[in-house]
Formats: structure tokens, C-alpha cells, sequence
């Protein structure tokens, strides 16, 4: 039971940066075992207003207090002796550091002794009940580095448990969970809860706020736009508070009439399974969504098709030309291209401006005489950012200033400059808000109904649902089935996904 005096009073929040107003006196309450989602679009506010919260950056203006007392939180140091926990959804974490090195870094039990020696099978053995509560089976002294994306962020949130946090801000959370190691998490937020501890949970899928959220606070540029009780919260009363009307079609249809099979790849094996071959075929117009746990082997494929990774063997064909990928160049000349999953680290050079993101891929078609023409690469860069409607104040603008919905536009729109015949895309809406997501589906749509072949790899249900014309399912490397429209929906996709090959009675492929 939820108790009536709050642990948390935010009032007449302030925060303003050079040319942007945050935010504007922004209130939220929060009381001892309650979960309260902050849902908005990307700008909203929800992540200045954590930041706030949790030390990053000092308000302008307004009070905090906690269990009734005015607090100063200046530090995030301040923040973590309040008992305020925060895990980012950018990895806060050492990949050179065991998992026990990551979670009580700063706070290494030592040994009795003058040069403090750190006492590394105590800090193990401190760690392990937090790897079994998040149901983690692996060494403490295991290294992040050989760990999955997915099980680095456990590890986040093994970090603020052992804080012994009250108030635990979870940003993202799940943004690169399994569907399995995303209900174990939610057993953990309840578990927390019914100990006294509060979360403020914030995330773009709607579905998980439904699921964990007792309460829900709305961020419309910078200022607060309503709340929704727990009776109150649905997938369209939120959409609704975030941006102020309703989506009356979130989803693109699928509308893919088959035809001949355009794009083939034929017995295709990556060094991490190179024992299992893929193979399949897509038409032009169709989007073929690729479903499966993490570690399926989904984004090894693409790397392969994309020639960005060694292959073990297998063809691409386009057309029916058998075509020789042995590196990236290579599928980009034959119109092959790919968005990632990291698009910061794979996909940009955030250093670097839209203009120059937008015309790296193929500089020879802005130069003359070797000399690149900054005209002719302002020319297409404006033709792009008009097209995908990207919110920027001029091409010259620099890339990491924009926000994640934008991002993904950028390393859209320097493939659709070199005329796509095959575009596949990885995670296309990881940590991007809900209108944002729209946009990108009805882009991948129309790209589509250009005659484009899209192949969506996405662990978003909803998504893969919504979107896919037909769905390709995989599992520890190998494709398990592929499903046609009116025969795939949630429990056909989990079961191919776990192994359970060929369920549905189609061709396996």
C-alpha cells in the first residue's frame, strides 16, 4: 500500500540551456512503493529533469524535498547519500572491469593493512546476490567486455540494488533486454516495490509502462501536461498526454502483394554460427521483419550481408545476378545498405556535421577535380533533411546535437542519396520517442512502396507486429520459420523464437 506522506516533492522545477527553456516549473511527486512512469517525446524534458534528480546538472530554480525536507542536490554524490539511484540508458559501465569491479567501483571492499589491497573474492562474494536477484548466471569476475549489450545493462541494474537506493530512477531500462530478461526485470520492480522502495520509469514502449507503472506523469516541452492514475493508463490515453492528439494510425499497414523474389541470400553463415545457414527471399515493396531473442544471430546476418563482417559461406543475389560482397564498399556499390543498431558508434561521426554525414558514404559524386564542393553537398544535404523532415537549424549543424529520433533520420538519409535497392535496419527505433517511431515506420513504408526491400531486424513486439508484411524468426543462428500475414501474432513468434522449429507448418528456411 502506497503511504499518504510523499517520498519525493519536485516543485517549480527550472532549467534553461543556451537558447532552450527545459525546463518550465515542473512539479513531480513520487511516494514510498510507487512505480511513476515520465513518458514524452524526445525533448520533452524527462531526462533534464532526472538529471536534476540525480545530481548531473543543477536546477535553475525551484525545491526538492525529501520525506518533507528541502534538499540541495548539487552532485551526484549528493544524490546517491539521499538514496537516489540512476541507471542511464547510455551504459554507465568499464568494459576493461569485472562485473564485481563495476558495481562497487569506488566502494571496493580491502583488505586490513596499510596499502589497502581490494579484497576481490569479498567484492565477489558481495556481488553474487544481486547477479541471482536479476537472475545474471555468471561469474562476478566475469569482464563486461565479453558480455552482451543486454547483460551490461543488468549489471546497471545490479549497481543501484547494491546502493540500497530508495528511489531508483530507471531510464530505459530495457532498450536492449530479451523479452525474458525484461519480465525477469519487472519482478525486480515488484519486488522493490512491495519493499518500500520507489521508481520513476521512463520508456518510450508504452506496453511496459501499462505493465509496471501505478502512475503516470506526462513531459511536453518542458512543462507537465497531466497525469494518468493506474485506472487511466492506456496505450492511447498516453499517447494522447505525450503529444496532444491521437495517433489514429501509429502503425503502418501492411500492404506488400508479393511478386517476384527481388532480393535472395542463399545458405549464409556468420563466424558465430558457422555451422547454421540462412536463407531467404524478399520482393520489392515488402518490409521482412526479423524477430528472435538476443543472441539469435539476427545482426551477425546483417553484418554479413553487409560485408562488414567474414562470412562462412552462402550468396547475396539481387535480381538473380549472383553479386561478391567482401567488404561494406562492396554492398554499397550494389545499392546494399544498412542502418545499425548503434547508430552512434556505427552509424555517424557525431563530431561531425549533417552536411558531411550525409555525403561521406560516396564523396566523389561532390567533387571536381578532387576537390570537394561544399555547394553541391549543401544542395543534397537540404533535399534530404526536407524529405525526412529533420528538425535542424542549418546542414551545418553537428550531429550530436540532435536528438535520437534525428539521429536515425541522419543515417537514413545519407543511404537514400545513393538510390537504395535493398535497406536493412537494425533496432530502427531503439530509444526513440513515439512520434518519432511513427515517422520511421511511415518512411520504411513509403521507402517500400518505392520499390525498396526492407529487412527490419527488431526485438520490439509491438513493432515487429505492426509493421512487418511477413516475419522471419531466428534462433541460435538459423532461421526457425518464417511467418505469413494472418498467421503470425506474439506466442507463434516466441515459440519459433525459443527453437521450436517450423510450428506454424511453413517451409522452413
Amino acid at each position: 500500500m502506497i503511504s499518504e506522506k510523499p517520498l519525493l516533492e519536485m516543485q517549480g522545477i527550472d532549467k534553461s540551456f543556451p537558447g532552450v527553456k527545459a525546463l518550465d516549473k515542473v512539479d513531480l511527486t513520487v511516494y514510498p512503493g510507487e512505480v511513476v512512469a515520465l513518458i514524452g517525446e524526445n525533448g520533452a524534458g524527462k531526462s533534464t529533469l532526472m538529471n536534476v534528480l540525480g545530481g548531473v546538472v543543477e536546477p535553475d530554480s525551484g525545491t526538492i524535498k525529501i520525506e518533507g525536507q528541502s534538499v540541495v542536490i548539487k552532485n551526484v554524490s549528493d544524490a546517491i547519500k539521499l538514496g537516489i539511484g540512476f541507471i542511464h540508458q547510455e551504459l554507465n559501465i568499464l568494459d576493461n572491469l569485472s562485473i564485481a569491479g563495476n558495481i562497487f567501483l569506488g566502494r571496493e571492499p580491502t583488505r586490513l593493512g596499510p596499502l589497502r589491497i581490494i579484497n576481490r573474492r569479498r567484492m565477489w562474494a558481495q556481488t553474487a546476490p544481486y547477479l541471482q536477484e536479476l537472475g545474471l548466471n555468471l561469474p562476478a569476475s566475469t569482464l563486461l567486455s565479453q558480455m552482451s549489450i543486454a547483460h551490461q545493462q543488468m549489471v546497471e541494474v545490479a549497481k543501484s540494488l547494491s546502493l540500497n537506493a530508495r528511489l531508483l530512477i530507471m531510464d530505459e531500462p530495457t532498450s536492449s533486454l530479451t523479452l525474458s530478461e525484461t519480465k525477469r526485470l519487472f519482478d525486480v520492480i515488484r519486488q522493490l516495490r512491495s519493499n518500500g522502495v520507489s521508481i520513476i520509469y521512463i520508456s518510450h514502449r508504452l506496453a511496459e509502462v501499462k505493465e509496471c507503472a501505478d502512475r503516470v506523469v506526462g513531459l511536453r516541452d518542458g512543462v507537465n501536461v497531466g497525469s494518468l492514475e493506474l485506472e487511466k493508463i492506456t496505450h492511447d490515453n498516453m499517447v494522447r498526454l505525450m503529444i496532444g492528439r491521437k495517433v489514429e494510425e501509429f502503425f503502418v499497414s501492411p500492404r506488400a502483394k508479393g511478386g517476384d523474389k527481388f532480393f535472395s541470400v542463399s545458405g549464409l553463415s556468420t563466424s558465430r554460427y558457422p555451422h547454421h545457414k540462412i536463407s531467404f527471399e524478399a520482393s520489392r515493396g515488402e518490409i521482412l521483419g526479423f524477430a528472435g531473442l538476443v543472441g539469435a544471430g539476427r545482426t551477425e546476418m546483417a553484418h554479413a550481408i553487409f560485408g562488414v563482417e567474414a562470412t562462412k559461406g552462402g550468396l547475396v543475389s539481387i535480381s538473380g545476378e549472383k553479386l561478391q560482397i567482401r567488404c561494406a564498399g562492396d554492398a554499397i556499390e550494389n545499392g546494399i545498405y544498412l542502418v545499425p543498431e548503434d547508430r552512434r558508434k556505427c552509424g555517424l561521426i557525431t563530431e561531425m556535421t549533417f552536411r558531411e554525414n550525409i555525403t561521406l558514404p560516396d564523396l566523389n559524386r561532390y567533387a571536381v577535380l578532387g576537390l570537394i564542393k561544399r555547394s553541391r553537398e549543401t544542395v543534397i544535404s537540404e533535399k534530404q533533411c526536407e524529405k525526412l523532415k529533420i528538425k535542424l537549424t542549418s546542414v551545418e549543424t553537428l550531429v550530436k546535437n540532435l536528438s535520437g529520433g534525428n539521429q536515425q533520420k541522419v543515417v537514413l538519409a545519407k543511404w537514400l542519396s545513393l538510390k537504395p535497392k535493398v535497406i536493412i535496419f537494425d533496432e530502427p527505433t531503439r530509444g526513440i520517442d513515439i512520434g518519432s517511431k511513427a515517422e520511421i515506420y511511415h518512411l520504411m513504408r513509403n521507402l517500400a512502396d518505392e520499390g525498396v526491400v526492407i529487412v527490419m531486424i527488431s526485438s520490439d513486439m509491438e513493432e515487429i507486429l505492426g509493421v512487418s508484411d511477413r516475419v522471419a524468426v531466428m534462433h541460435e543462428g538459423k532461421i526457425t520459420g518464417i511467418l505469413t500475414q494472418g498467421n503470425f501474432d506474439e506466442e507463434a513468434v516466441m515459440r519459433l523464437a525459443v527453437g521450436q522449429k517450423d510450428w506454424t507448418g511453413n517451409k522452413n528456411n
